[in-house]
């Protein structure tokens, strides 16, 4: 394997060809290597949401996945991204297949580490807007907070709970997820 090089843009081809001991994504063909593995506070935080959200997708048929997973946004064009969210969301099955979610999945939810967060909350928030996830939650540790942005007419309008807040899953009709019992957990 030709090691990465940051000068230079790849497509989802060349993504699976590079070394299985690093995660990497790719937006709009620039390499950005992810995180180290997450913290305890991150893996709690992304533990609570599963618990709520598969509870509520019990006999339902969105289906709820958990990074890595890739993300391929743009797999019917250049296929040059590949992001792998924390969770998301996807609804429409014909858009699962062996790599991972092909198109854009319904629900992403990034949680935030000190090394990912500026192109969670900018790059990644147009990128998800662009491409038409329905609903993109940020969910920040630190300040206890959930960003909720929701795309209506093709743009983001966000919505902003806290830790004493319940949130509605726009999505997933019905579904309410204790962010106390997240950030408690």
């Amino acid at each position: 394997m030709e090691a990465v090089r940051l000068d230079r843009l790849y497509t989802y081809a060349d993504y699976c060809t590079w070394d299985d001991d690093l995660r990497w994504e790719l937006i709009d063909g620039v390499p950005y290597l992810m995180s180290p593995a997450p913290t305890s506070e991150h893996q709690s935080l992304s533990m609570a949401l599963t618990g709520q959200l598969l509870q509520f997708l019990r006999d339902k048929p969105c289906k709820l996945f958990a990074a890595p997973f890739d993300v391929c946004l743009n797999a019917d064009g250049v296929d040059d991204t590949v992001v792998q969210p924390d969770l998301v969301v996807i609804c429409d099955k014909s858009k699962i297949s062996s790599r991972g979610c092909d198109g854009a999945p319904d629900m992403v939810i990034e949680i935030l580490s000190p090394s990912t967060s500026r192109r969670d909350m900018t790059e990644k928030l147009r990128l998800y807007e662009r491409f038409g996830v329905r609903e993109y939650w940020i969910v920040d540790p630190e300040r206890k907070i959930v960003q909720a942005y929701l795309l209506e007419n093709g743009r983001y309008f966000i919505k902003a709970y806290t830790d004493a807040d319940t949130a509605p899953v726009n999505v997933l009709e019905g579904c309410v997820v204790d962010l106390k019992a997240v950030f408690e957990g």
